[in-house]
C-alpha cells in the first residue's frame, strides 16, 4: 500500500450488492419491493389490530405488537437502500451513513434478541403461574420488559459502533454486501484487527448462541410442562409456543451463522443477510396470525370494520 493510501481517510463505501446482473437487479427489485409492503401491511396490521381489540388487551399480545413494531423498524433500516441501489447505477453510501446504518441495525437486531427473551418470559409466567399470570406480568412488568429490551439493544450497538470507530480507514473502500455491516466494514481497516474481531465475536455471536441455549432451554421446559399438566386450553398453548420457537429458530440461526465466527467470508453470507434482514420481518406477523386462532379472528373483524366503514362512506 502506497503512501497516499495510508494517509487518505475514507469518505464512502462503494457497495457491490447481490448481483451485477441488470436483469436479475430488476426481478429481485421487485420481489423484494413486494417482500417489504407486505412486511409493513402484516406488521401494520397486528399493532392495529391489538390496539383496537380491547380483548386483546393482554401482555402476549402486548409484547406481540412490539414485536411487530420491531419487526418494521429492523427491516426499515436496511431494505430502502437495498431498493434503492437495485435500481442505481453507482452503489454508494457515505462513511457516516454507513456508521449509523450499523448502529440502528444492530440496536434494533439487538433489542430484538433481548424481547424474545422477554417474551420467553411471558409464556413461562402464563403455563407455570397461570393464576397468577395477571399479577405478575402487570403493566409495569410488560414496559420494563420493553425498555430492557432497547437498552440491551442500545448497549450491544454501542459497544460494536464503538470498537469501530477506533480503527482507522485510509484505503480499500469495497464492501461485498448490500448494506453496511461489521463483519464487511472491519475488513476494510489499515491496521490488524484479529483482538477488535474477538471483542466483537464476544459481544454478538457469543451472546446470541448463550441467549439462544437458554431460550431453546425454556420453551422445552415449557413445552413438557405443557403436555405433561395443562389439560384446558392445551392447542393454544402449543401453537403459541410453536410459533415462537420457529420465530425465534428465523432470527438466531443467520445471526449466528454470521456473528458468531472470525469475520472471514463465506458463499452463503448474503443469502443468511437477506434471510434475517428482509424475509423474517415479513414472516413473523404470518407466523403468528396463522397459528392463533384469536388473532385470526381480530383481524377479520378489523379488516370487516373497516370495509363495512368504506361502504357506508360510498353510500
Amino acid at each position: 500500500m502506497d503512501q497516499k493510501n495510508l494517509t487518505t481517510t475514507v469518505t464512502e463505501f462503494v457497495l457491490l450488492g447481490l448481483t451485477q446482473n441488470r436483469e436479475l437487479q430488476y426481478f429481485l427489485f421487485t420481489i423484494f419491493f413486494i417482500v417489504y409492503m407486505i412486511t409493513w401491511l402484516g406488521n401494520v396490521t397486528i399493532i392495529m389490530t391489538v390496539i383496537i381489540n380491547h380483548h386483546l388487551h393482554t401482555p402476549m399480545y402486548f409484547l406481540l405488537a412490539n414485536l411487530a413494531f420491531l419487526d418494521i423498524s429492523d427491516s426499515s433500516v436496511n431494505t430502502p437502500k437495498l431498493l434503492l441501489n437495485l435500481l442505481s447505477q453507482r452503489k454508494t453510501i457515505s462513511f457516516n451513513e454507513c456508521i449509523l446504518q450499523m448502529f440502528f441495525f444492530h440496536f434494533i437486531a439487538g433489542a430484538m434478541v433481548f424481547f424474545l427473551v422477554g417474551m420467553a418470559v411471558d409464556r413461562y409466567v402464563a403455563i407455570y403461574k397461570p393464576l397468577r399470570y395477571l399479577t405478575i406480568m402487570n403493566p409495569g412488568v410488560c414496559m420494563g420488559l420493553v425498555a430492557l429490551a432497547w437498552l440491551g439493544g442500545l448497549a450491544h450497538s454501542a459497544v460494536q459502533i464503538g470498537l469501530l470507530l477506533q480503527l482507522p480507514f485510509c484505503g480499500p473502500n469495497v464492501l461485498d454486501n448490500f448494506y453496511c455491516d461489521v463483519p464487511q466494514v472491519i475488513k476494510l481497516a489499515c491496521t490488524d484487527t484479529h483482538i477488535v474481531e474477538l471483542q466483537m465475536v464476544f459481544n454478538g455471536g457469543v451472546l446470541l448462541i448463550i441467549l439462544f441455549i437458554i431460550l431453546l432451554s425454556s420453551y422445552s421446559i415449557i413445552l413438557i410442562k405443557i403436555k405433561t399438566h395443562v389439560t384446558e386450553g392445551k392447542h393454544k398453548a402449543l401453537s403459541t409456543c410453536g410459533a415462537q420457537i420457529t420465530v425465534v429458530s428465523f432470527i438466531f440461526v443467520p445471526c449466528i451463522f454470521i456473528y458468531a465466527r472470525p469475520f472471514r467470508k463465506f458463499t452463503l453470507d448474503k443469502v443468511a443477510s437477506v434471510i434475517y434482514t428482509v424475509i423474517t420481518p415479513m414472516l413473523n406477523p404470518m407466523i403468528y396470525t396463522l397459528r392463533n386462532s384469536e388473532m385470526k379472528k381480530a383481524i377479520k373483524r378489523l379488516l370487516s370494520r373497516f370495509l363495512f366503514a368504506g361502504r357506508k362512506i360510498n353510500m
